[in-house]
Formats: C-alpha cells, sequence, structure tokens
C-alpha cells in the first residue's frame, strides 16, 4: 500500500508541473538545461527587459512554477519564502521563517538564504540551515515543518544545500560540522520517512536522484566521497572515494552515466601555503601568530573570523594546522560513473576543474567553469578534453553555475558579469556579454522563452521583444 500511494504521489507531481517549469536549483532534474526555450542572447538593464523588481539579500536562486517565481531572503534579521507574479514581478506574498537563531555565516561568501527551494507545481518546499524544512502551498499558507537544529558547518561559512523531490519524497542532505545526515520526508505530511547519518563533515552540494538498472538512487556528494543511497531506504549502495575535500557542486547526468567534478584549496594543483609563508605574508613572523591587522594583508584577510575558532583575534600555528585538516585527504577529479550499483569509475579528469559552479552537460559535451575564468569542454561519453583551460571573457569568480537553451551557455560572475557562450565550439566564443552594477551569485532559470536573473538586489526577467 505504501508503494502505491507513493507511486500515486509521483504521478501528482507529474501531473501538476508544466513541462516548462523551472521547480529546483539547476531546473527540472538538476541539469541547468532548458533546450526547447528561446532565451534572448542580448539582453541587460536596457535591452530586452520586460521587468525588473528590487529583492532583498540572498544567494538562493529563483524557482518558477506556473505563474509564480519563488525564492528565499534574508532581512532585518529575519528569513523569508517569497512568492512574485512571473507576468510583472509584483511581489504577491512572504513568509517568515520564524528560525529562533540565525546560522553562522561568512558576511560577503555566503547568506543564510542560500538554499534554492523545491516544488511539485501544488506545494513550495523551503530548507533554511538555521531552522529547517518548511513546505507551504502556493498561496503561502504553511502546511507543516521539520525543525532542526540551527546548522554549523567548517569555518562558519554558512549552509549551501537544496532539497529535491522525487517519488513524493522531500530529500535533504545535511553535511555539517557534526550530526550530519541524509534526510527523506513524505512531501505530503512531513513526516520523516528515514534518516541515514553520514561521517562526513560540511558539505554545500545540492544531491540528485539517478535511475540506474531500473533502481533509483540518492547521490550525495560529501568531503571526499561520493555516495549512492536506496532513495525509498536510505540504504548505502555505492560509495566512491578519493573526491574533493569540500563539496559544492552537483551531479549531473548523462544518458545512463552520472558525472560528478570536485574541487578544493590544498588539492595537488593548489597547495595551500604553509603557517610560516603565511606570517611572513603578513609581517607577523616575530609575532608567532597571525594577526588580523596582518592577515588584511593576505589572500585570508576576508576569512579571519572563520579560521579564528576561540574568536580571540588571532590565529595560532595550532588552530591553523586543525583548519588545514579539513582540506586533507582529498582528490580533486572529475568522474563519470557507469551504472550497474557498483560506484565503477568509467572514466577521470583532473585539471582546472570548478570550485563552486555545477558543470553542465549539454548536446553530448561536460563543461566545466572555473574561476578565472577558464572554461574546459570534456567529451561526456570519453572524458577526452575538446578545449581545455580555454580563457572566457566573463567576470572573474563564479557561485553560479552555468545553464544552457538554444545552443548557448549563460554564466554568470560575482561582478556583475553574465555571458553567453556558444555552445559546440572548439573553444569558448563569447557571443554577448553585459555588465550588471550588482553581482550575481545566483543561477538563473529559464522559463518561456524567458532569462530570469537574480543579482544581488534585484530579480531580473528579460524576453526578445517581438
Amino acid at each position: 500500500m505504501t508503494r502505491l500511494i507513493a507511486l500515486g504521489l509521483a504521478l501528482t507531481c507529474t501531473l501538476t508541473l508544466n513541462a516548462s517549469d523551472w521547480p529546483q536549483f539547476r531546473g527540472p532534474a538538476g541539469t541547468g538545461v532548458a533546450d526547447d526555450q528561446k532565451p534572448p542572447v542580448k539582453f541587460g538593464p536596457k535591452e530586452n527587459l520586460v521587468w525588473k523588481v528590487a529583492v532583498p539579500p540572498g544567494a538562493s536562486s529563483p524557482i518558477v512554477v506556473g505563474d509564480k517565481i519563488l525564492l528565499t531572503a534574508f532581512e532585518g534579521g529575519k528569513l523569508f519564502t517569497i512568492c512574485y507574479a512571473r507576468g510583472d514581478g509584483k511581489e504577491l506574498w512572504r513568509a517568515d521563517a520564524r528560525a529562533a537563531k540565525i546560522e553562522p555565516f561568512h558576511p560577503t561568501e555566503g547568506s543564510p538564504a542560500a538554499s534554492t527551494p523545491v516544488s511539485d507545481g501544488k506545494t513550495v518546499v523551503t530548507y533554511f540551515g538555521s531552522c529547517g524544512l518548511i513546505a507551504y502551498d502556493l498561496d503561502g499558507k504553511e502546511q507543516w515543518r521539520l525543525d532542526l537544529p540551527s546548522a554549523v558547518t567548517n569555518y562558519e561559512f554558512g549552509t549551501g544545500t537544496s532539497p529535491i523531490l522525487a517519488d513524493g519524497l522531500v530529500l535533504l542532505a545535511r553535511d555539517l560540522s557534526k550530526d550530519s545526515a541524509v534526510y527523506a520526508l513524505d512531501l505530503a505530511t512531513g513526516s520523516q520517512k528515514w534518516k541515514t547519518d553520514r561521517k562526513q563533515k560540511t558539505a554545500y552540494s545540492t544531491p540528485v536522484v539517478w535511475t540506474e538498472g531500473g533502481k533509483k538512487v540518492l547521490v550525495v556528494p560529501g568531503a571526499t566521497s561520493l555516495t549512492g543511497y536506496e532513495l525509498h531506504s536510505g540504504k548505502e549502495v555505492w560509495a566512491v572515494n578519493k573526491m574533493s575535500a569540500v563539496a559544492c557542486t552537483t551531479p549531473v547526468l548523462y544518458k545512463d552515466t552520472l558525472l560528478y567534478s570536485g574541487w578544493a584549496p590544498g588539492g595537488e594543483d593548489y597547495k595551500m601555503p604553509s603557517f610560516d609563508e603565511v606570517l611572513k605574508m603578513a609581517g607577523d613572523d616575530k609575532v608567532g601568530h597571525l594577526t588580523r591587522e596582518g592577515a588584511a594583508k593576505t589572500p585570508f584577510g576576508n576569512f579571519f573570523d572563520n579560521n579564528d575558532p576561540n574568536k580571540d583575534g588571532k590565529i595560532t600555528r595550532e588552530e591553523w594546522a586543525e583548519n588545514m585538516k579539513g582540506l586533507a585527504g582529498g582528490e580533486n577529479r572529475a568522474v563519470a560513473i557507469k551504472p550497474g550499483g557498483k560506484g565503477e569509475v568509467a572514466w577521470t579528469y583532473s585539471k582546472n576543474l570548478p570550485y563552486v559552479p555545477s558543470p553542465i552537460v549539454y548536446r553530448d559535451r561536460f563543461y566545466l567553469l572555473k574561476d578565472g575564468p577558464l572554461m574546459t569542454c570534456l567529451d561526456a561519453k570519453t572524458g577526452k578534453p575538446i578545449y581545455a583551460a580555454e580563457r572566457v571573457k566573463a567576470g572573474t569568480r563564479f557561485y553560479a553555475s552555468p545553464v544552457a537553451a538554444n545552443g548557448h551557455i549563460y554564466i554568470a560572475s560575482l561582478d556583475g558579469t553574465v555571458a553567453v557562450v556558444a555552445a559546440g565550439e572548439d573553444a569558448p566564443d563569447v557571443v554577448y556579454s553585459v555588465k550588471f552594477a550588482e553581482g550575481v551569485r545566483a543561477t538563473p532559470a529559464i522559463v518561456d522563452n524567458t532569462l530570469y536573473i537574480r543579482s544581488d538586489k534585484f530579480l531580473y526577467a528579460f524576453a526578445d521583444k517581438k
């Protein structure tokens, strides 16, 4: 009977969502691809702008469900789920998460409103690391909630993962400094179906559901690992180790294969400096510990508080060594996992991998976007490079993941540059770029030939004007 009910809920989800909806982080199935859509190639504050509306701060990506757009925000010390009209951007409702405590987060790099909502077309589920999961109907009425302790992540960076839906289940991978676990809840009631504890520490990735051999597997990236769990029981079925020490990216599916790419500082291609080297850069070598003033002279200045666990205003040799343990034991690489339930690796690639932006598979090619920016394009089937580490004129650093449609890949930078790259070429040809006055850290959405971009201050809708 339980399986029949689950099947009924899955069919309801399928029938409720419109084919063109963008219902979760990176759209349908988390692919980032809307190849039946024709969003504008040229756009900006004065070109092909349908509407623009101010939005509160937050790093979550917009989702589109029917005639509504939903995102999360953090304003005035409160966390909100906010709904806008797709036609004109008018705010329809906002719901206060009523978080008793806001999780620790990096003030410029992180956000307590970083997780993207997910919807089946009737219900929208929001996750906040500060307080847990909350379900609303599309009119903003709360349906249920799962209260969870305020999240504490390594270096107090903040939450990054987003919930997903499959077969009537809400699925959440919550890897923290301690008490990491994967949760499966009934979408209709919020009741817990299963919970699987994990040994892995902090991760920021959103999982994906992969059907291999007729069985559905929840694939969860973690620190130094990639793990598959049986969807309806939470039982671990396979694991791939020797992955990156920090997991920020989301896996993607290519035919019957699963592709994943992870990178973290401290790997073979990016050695962290020793404590003595950092002290010398800071001019603190005679003091013997890293001061806030000295750290400002190094690349780590913006992360001083995150690396000062006891908040005494100095980072000692012992604290530095303990912090570096979080980057140890990982191996930076992209992998293709064969179907068959064994976690067998088909191919590996280990150069110029992205840190935060998830890779994208588009028209049989696997694209990787690294800060710089550099773009690498691999044959998705074989892993062989078509081009590698090619310079792209499109900003510098990236938190938003690429999305693709109609032969183009859209990339958005923290400096506000949004660029359009021609897909299928032998080099990353930028056919158009525009720089917004404010940064873009949220992944864009593509629905009904319209490109939705959330910047640090506004939500934009762009479409070719007829």
